[in-house]
């Protein structure tokens, strides 16, 4: 299960101007590439939350640099980029009581769109994607985007 699943970087941080440019500027500097980001905010302070192409790496610059940093365990869902891929991903995972803790998607060079969700079910998601003809997109083949 290990190659279905994408380690996405959580960064705590002040919710203050020039913040998010520290951030990237490390990431630049260490010649890591951000693939997706969202960010969540809560007053004086958001998480930051990143796809990147060698999160390892980049947890390491980013934890050496002081940041409060974390990986988590998400999945990446190949869709055709065309009206109703969201559908199909969501009535899959509404049929098999699997709940999206959140999500966020992008356009892959190959125009495709990749959906990176946290789901409260990891190991069963992955086999009911899979058992869906759903493909999963794991680190290997993220660096490659």
């Amino acid at each position: 299960m290990e190659d279905k699943v994408i380690k996405q970087i959580s960064l705590f941080a002040e919710n203050k101007p020039g913040r998010l440019a520290s951030v990237a500027n490390k990431l630049k500097s260490a010649g890591i590439n951000i693939r997706a980001f969202t960010i969540a905010e809560s007053g004086d302070f958001g998480i930051i939350r990143m796809v990147v192409d060698r999160s390892d790496y980049a947890h390491r610059v980013l934890h050496d640099a002081g940041f409060t940093v974390s990986e988590t365990s998400v999945l990446g869902i190949e869709m055709e980029d065309v009206p109703g891929s969201m559908s199909r991903i969501a009535e899959v995972f509404g049929e098999a009581s699997i709940n999206l803790d959140y999500a966020y998607a992008f356009v892959t060079r190959d125009q495709k769109a990749l959906l990176i969700v946290r789901v409260n079910e990891i190991e069963k998601a992955v086999k009911t994607l899979e058992e869906n003809g759903i493909k999963l997109i794991g680190m290997k083949e993220l660096e490659k985007i």
